[in-house]
């Protein structure tokens, strides 16, 4: 089979190499697959700046973003031939951890977790794949298209899920939500958020492209203005930040009204130094009982919930985040950035 291939460690290693056909083993899916989304770890991992094979190996099959339809499944699996499905990213640590232990892999606490097309597994950057049935979500068979959607959404869904569980720690009953960031995952959080009845409030840079129409055909309002200045005027309940910005991180955490919940869920690169008011940030913080959460990654759970999103949304709406189809034969085109890109995806059955 035809696979998207790279050497972790080693820049520029991206290939489209011919490898072993996968095997089902007891309780694995056999699937044709369908396509993969790019993100930023994907471009990392080219970078030769995160990744790791698996064992014994030098190369790894990439691809976290999976889609595809299955060929073969057990009869006991609950699927049967002919679902779409999407692959979980992470499985858990062997010894299991405590959180491994209860489901939780996401929020694994010694870090001996695999992902798959990132850390020590496989991905689901092929023309065929196996994943286990009790890692495989079903999705809506309107999802053909869009289906691939599914593991940002997954990690939307979580961010979601964190914000009410610890907005319930008290009286909740938010109506504001402002999303930094216009991206996949800024989107994707924008429609959760519209989902939820709320009012949505969307910052980027960009005044052109794709973005603002997206973000106002969802009900939503587009903004490229200052975060201060909109923070002053909103003082939203609710902050999902998806830029990894350090300036726009810290005016993330000022912004909000009292109870403030900001959720960070972009990775910012390390090395970059700001001044900040660490006591004035200290204050507005605990004096307004505000609170600040990391979210990353996603659980089974969260992947159903996240097909349970998709499924509701509108298919022309979703279709539009997609602003490339690459086919499989020409992969490095998909890790060179356009303006006007918002989510790039491989086409794994145009080879």
């Amino acid at each position: 089979m035809r696979a998207v291939t790279v050497r972790p460690g080693k820049a520029e290693s991206l290939a489209v190499s011919e490898v072993p056909d996968p095997r089902p083993g007891p309780g694995e899916l056999a699937v044709d697959g369908l396509a993969l989304g790019i993100c930023g770890t994907d471009r990392e991992i080219l970078a030769g700046d995160y990744g790791w094979a698996p064992p014994g190996r030098d190369h790894l099959v990439l691809g976290h973003e999976s889609l595809g339809r299955i060929r073969e499944a057990p009869e006991d699996s609950g699927f049967r031939r002919g679902d779409l499905v999407a692959g979980v990213v992470r499985r858990p640590d062997p010894v299991p951890c405590g959180a491994c232990a209860h489901g939780q892999f996401d929020m694994c606490r010694n870090g001996r977790y695999t992902e798959r097309g990132i850390k020590e597994a496989d991905g689901y950057g092929s023309t065929s794949w196996t994943v286990e049935a009790d890692y495989a979500v079903r999705l809506d068979p309107g999802l053909e298209r869009n289906g691939v959607l599914m593991e940002p959404a997954s990690v939307v869904a979580k961010a979601w899920d964190q914000i009410e569980r610890v907005g319930r720690r008290a009286w909740f009953e938010p109506e504001t939500v402002l999303v930094t960031g216009a991206g996949p995952i800024g989107l994707l959080a924008a429609l959760l958020g519209r989902q939820r009845g709320l009012d949505v409030h969307v910052l980027d840079r960009v005044t052109g492209g794709p973005k603002p129409r997206l973000v106002a055909d969802l009900g939503a309002t587009y903004h490229h203005g200052g975060l201060d200045e909109l923070g002053r005027e909103l003082r939203p309940d609710i902050v999902v930040e998806a830029t990894g910005a350090p300036p726009v991180v810290l005016g993330a955490m000022t912004v909000t009204g009292p109870y403030g919940l900001v959720c960070l869920t972009g990775v910012s690169s390390p090395g970059r130094r700001l001044p900040v008011d660490a006591g004035g940030l200290n204050r507005e913080v605990v004096l307004e009982n505000d609170a600040l959460i990391g979210s990353v990654n996603a659980n089974l759970g969260h992947f159903r919930l996240a097909a349970d999103a998709l499924a509701k949304a509108d298919p022309e709406w979703l279709s539009r985040l997609i602003s490339r189809r690459v086919p499989l034969e020409r992969a490095e085109e998909a890790f060179q950035p356009r303006d006007d890109d918002v989510k790039v995806v491989l086409d794994l059955t145009a080879v």
